[in-house]
């Protein structure tokens, strides 16, 4: 088995004021050193466009990734308010969330249209984080599975599989993201295990090196049960990602 570098991405969501942003960022950065083992994991913070060039400016002289949470399927013209590929290139920007739960349940993002935007990303040099995850309704029908396959099935029927080996998968069960709920490490671990087996049916390789990481209601006091698990590579952390000394506990939990 390949031995994957564990990610931890903040995702702040529409949070975050300049005065904030800077002191967020100055807490995360004094904490996050060489000396308690900063380089052994992959760090990324996924702001709001309108803070992508404070913070990668903040972030200069670190090993702290910079990333945003959404892009448009499109690659240019008429779509008002809507931020392409080649935008966020021009930021520095190396990860973008594609797909996440607030997206789909909220914004009405179809499968189709995560997948569009998957593609579109795969082309550039910035790597997507692709979330999937069920409803609360969904795991109580039996249908986690289902629902993660056609996610999946989607993204690899329109991009197929090879661009997975450029890419991270976030599992978000839905039912557990601002609730104060979280899967149990059981329950994550046997859906990455169900993710990685369908890339697996394309590509052993690929199945075997991408990092799956966790999302749905990580914390400071359970990250370190959760990045224990095998098929677990990390976490992707909402609201625990605002708060300097919460977001470095979990940090420190991969290691």
């Amino acid at each position: 088995m390949t031995q994957r570098r564990p990610l931890v991405a903040a995702n702040w969501k529409m949070n975050g004021t300049l005065a904030s942003v800077r002191s967020l960022i100055s807490g995360i950065k004094n904490g996050l050193t060489k000396e308690n083992g900063a380089g052994d994991t992959e760090y990324v913070i996924c702001v709001p466009y309108v803070y992508l060039q404070e913070v990668r400016d903040l972030l200069q002289d670190t090993d702290i990734v910079l990333g945003t949470q959404n892009v448009s399927e499109h690659e240019h013209g008429a779509y008002t308010g809507e931020i392409s590929i080649e935008m966020l290139q021009d930021y520095g920007c190396q990860y973008v969330i594609v797909g996440h739960s607030e997206r789909r349940n909220i914004y009405n993002e179809s499968d189709k249209i995560v997948a569009d935007k998957f593609a579109r990303v795969s082309k550039s040099n910035i790597v997507p984080i692709l979330c999937v995850g069920e409803q609360l309704q969904e795991r109580e029908a039996g249908l986690t599975e289902e629902v993660v396959a056609r996610q999946l099935n989607e993204v690899i029927n329109k991009a197929g599989v090879a661009p997975f080996a450029n890419a991270v998968i976030a599992y978000e069960p839905v039912w557990a993201i601002g609730t104060g709920m979280t899967a149990t490490p059981d329950q994550a671990e046997e859906v990455h295990g169900f993710i990685r087996l369908q890339l697996a049916r394309h590509d052993d390789s690929i199945a075997d090196k991408i990092r799956i990481i966790y999302g749905g209601s990580v914390k400071a006091d359970n990250a370190k049960d959760l990045f224990l698990k095998v098929d677990i590579d990390g976490g992707l952390i909402g609201g625990a990602s605002l708060l300097a000394q919460d977001f470095l506990t979990i940090c420190q939990s991969t290691r």
